[in-house]
């Protein structure tokens, strides 16, 4: 006789497990077939109270949770081959878990990255859901944060600072009054917009790349960091939404917030001067817009922020931090 565990997995998971490796979900693991490619692996926790909140939609917690993983393959040039999942629940409600299953299976679909198995656990705990994505990438074509050089450009993908507003209003700290603009940042914070599409562009154009999750200024810090070299970023280039702007200028956020505020999910990338502009033209065709923000210099120094004046800017903080 089926077990609770188990008939909650075939209710709700197995019809988004389609690829045959995953064995209907019947079995401890799954067979991921590869063929020639690299095999990149990614693996990304949300947590109730951290990631998102308590009353958020389920089918957006399923999105964000699947599309934070999606982010990082993205900004490795990887192209989606499926994911396990651990979702660790206080209990097992059909209203939530059929829209959190609904949602799951929309997003897997859309970006061709199938359940292949995973786990299901009661927690007294806040609701967890950990995600481990496989993507595939020609042999040697990974695209890692280490490999920038000097005078490589610094390209940041979409727009940044909406997602931590968006967590803003969400929590009290920010009135927005305009219903568009307020429901505009709510949905960039609970369902980011992983830049799959860019995901060759990165791979044929970029020196090094990574996705902002933590927030612009902190992220970059870690690619230099990792490449052992510095930045002088132009504060005034930086993407911003008309909505971020608008509220930077009426003094209800400020630039510092917007770039160390975290899970904007955009792609950074460092991309040299002669093929930076064949990568914009490439990222148009894809629907997505890239912006040249500043140069990767050499020096073991944190990146340089400089305001319209070119005067230096200080950062007190670069990034969300966990602990």
């Amino acid at each position: 006789m089926p077990s609770g565990e188990d008939d909650l997995i075939a209710r709700y998971f197995r019809p988004i497990a389609t690829d045959p490796g995953a064995l209907g979900l019947t079995d401890d693991a799954a067979i991921l077939k590869c063929g020639r490619d690299d095999l990149v692996i990614t693996t990304d926790a949300i947590v109730e109270g951290v990631h998102f909140l308590s009353g958020d939609p389920p089918d957006t917690v399923a999105r964000k949770a699947l599309r934070v993983n999606l982010s990082d393959l993205a900004a490795k040039g990887a192209a989606p081959a499926g994911f396990v999942m651990s979702l660790a629940l206080r209990n097992a409600d059909e209203g939530w878990l059929s829209s959190f299953a609904r949602g799951l299976s929309d997003d897997a679909t859309g970006f061709g990255c199938p359940l292949l198995g995973g786990d299901t656990v009661a927690t007294p705990g806040p609701l967890t859901i950990s995600i481990t994505a496989f993507g595939r990438v020609p042999p040697g074509e990974t695209i890692l944060r280490s490999s920038a050089e000097p005078g490589d450009r610094i390209v940041v993908s979409g727009t940044i600072g909406d997602a931590s507003l968006g967590l803003a209003v969400l929590t009290g700290k920010m009135t927005v009054g305009d219903v568009a603009i307020r429901e505009m940042l709510l949905g960039r914070y609970r369902i980011p917009q992983p830049r799959i599409g860019l995901a060759e562009s990165v791979r044929n154009y970029a020196r090094a790349a990574m996705d902002v999750s933590d927030g612009l200024a902190g992220d970059l810090a870690k690619l230099c960091a990792a490449s052992g070299v510095s930045a002088v970023i132009d504060a005034a280039s930086v993407p911003l939404s008309d909505a971020t702007r608008g509220l930077i200028e009426q003094g209800q956020t400020c630039l510092e917030s917007v770039v160390s505020g975290g899970d904007d999910y955009e792609i950074l990338c460092t991309i040299t001067e002669d093929r930076f502009s064949d990568f914009a033209r490439t990222a148009l065709s894809v629907g997505v817009a890239v912006t040249s923000i500043g140069t990767i210099v050499a020096g073991d120094t944190p990146p340089k922020w400089l305001d319209a004046e070119g005067k230096e800017i200080a950062l007190s903080r670069l990034s969300y931090s966990h602990f």
